[in-house]
């Protein structure tokens, strides 16, 4: 159907400070970029297209392709502006749909409201043609809709992702407190990392950095991980299309990598967790696991990084065992660690104090609500502990 090659706008969102790296990711698959914000970028690009950045983003959320933009200023206009779309032309009347929305209008008291309107637009305009009522739900595995209504303003788009994409479809086992695989992404491509180089996680917990600096040195994409996204739900799609996507995936993987990639943990379940994950994510062959204090990790001889993504509590509250562990990573750091780009994920400032350690970059990002910092630490020969009042 002509609407999977017609160009419209695409939004494609993110987790808040992650679109520096998810235009980067856009740009290298050759789509130009017309806007950044902090949750998100706009282009220009087709439901085709849509399928290619589905399967090949690691740092996106959902893609949003847009089907109308009009003025509505209270529910009844929305739905009187929604019923004239010809949903008959794009969605199964035998299929299902389900709302999602971002709604900030003065009429409107709670977002399930304008989902119910939106849902009984499309359903009825169907009815009206065709007959039979599509069912609805939450489930965001059929044809996904969302409304972006701010003010008198409204869009419509459909969801072409789904469920979201900021979750890599390999993590079966996720462990305690663990990382949003689209955060790990964002933070390791921030990091001075190249993909031939080491790349040593100590305290690794499930293993999410260390499976996406796999993923990316053998350049797996997260398209190979699944099989279902709401662009398949639309009527006009090409399941040709997708394959020759995915077959293009799947021609482009290395199957041996030229690093070292090495992850630790104390605790002998969460290697196993995480061991399991990569052999889901097909790269446990590529990973080195040991269990074991993390001052007793392996670091070869050739340069390269090693990441913590330590435990940092509560942000008001600094607890005594924690500070002696950053120390302790201070001093790892300092003395394994020469030559090496070294790095710290944490939510907690005055913990990060107690490394001891100068940084030479301090880049923002959020974990779910929490402001934190990867900090960076360029681990020349000879460097030298800080009074930890100077960090």
């Amino acid at each position: 159907m002509q609407v999977f090659n017609s160009s419209s706008k695409i939004i494609i969102t993110c987790n808040k400070r992650l679109s520096p790296y998810l235009q980067t990711e856009v740009e290298a698959l050759g789509f130009p970029v017309k806007r950044s914000f902090s949750t998100g970028i706009e282009l220009e690009a087709s439901l085709n297209d849509c399928i290619k950045l589905n399967l090949n983003l690691r740092c996106a959320s959902q893609i949003l392709y847009a089907i109308k933009s009009f003025r509505a200023s209270n529910a009844d206009e929305l739905y009187h502006e929604l019923t004239a779309i010809s949903w008959e032309d794009y969605i199964d009347f035998n299929g299902y749909i389900s709302i999602t929305s971002n709604v900030n209008n003065d009429s409107i008291t709670t977002p399930l409201f304008a989902n119910l309107k939106v849902k009984d637009a499309v359903v009825d305009r169907i009815k009206a043609r065709k007959g039979i009522r599509p069912d609805s739900g939450p489930a965001l595995n059929k044809t996904v809709l969302h409304l972006y209504w701010q003010g008198n303003t409204a869009e419509i788009y459909f969801d072409t992702s789904g469920e979201t994409l900021a979750k890599h479809s390999y993590r079966k086992h996720p462990g305690k407190a663990p990382m949003l695989e689209a955060l790990a992404s964002g933070i390791i491509y921030s990091t001075q990392w190249d993909s031939t180089k080491p790349f040593v996680n100590p305290m690794c917990g499930s293993g999410t950095l260390a499976i996406e600096a796999a993923l990316m040195a053998s350049n797996r994409k997260p398209g190979l991980l699944r099989m279902n996204y709401a662009f398949m739900h639309i009527l006009g799609y090409d399941e040709n299309i997708f394959f020759a996507e995915r077959k293009l995936l799947k021609t482009s993987v290395n199957k041996s990598i030229n690093c070292r990639i090495i992850a630790t943990d104390h605790s002998e379940e969460a290697v196993r967790i995480a061991e399991m994950n990569a052999k889901t994510a097909g790269v446990d062959h590529l990973i080195e696991f040991k269990t074991c204090d993390f001052s007793e990790t392996p670091i070869p001889e050739e340069k390269g990084a090693i990441i913590f993504n330590p435990e940092y509590g509560e942000r008001l509250g600094v607890h005594n065992k924690l500070e002696a562990t950053y120390a302790r990573i201070g001093d790892f750091l300092k003395k394994e660690g020469k030559g090496y780009y070294g790095y710290v994920f944490t939510g907690n400032p005055d913990l990060a104090k107690k490394i001891g350690l100068k940084a030479s970059r301090k880049i923002e990002f959020y974990n779910g609500r929490l402001d934190c910092r990867l900090l960076e630490y360029e681990l020349y020969e000879g460097t030298r502990r800080l009074d930890t009042s100077s960090n």
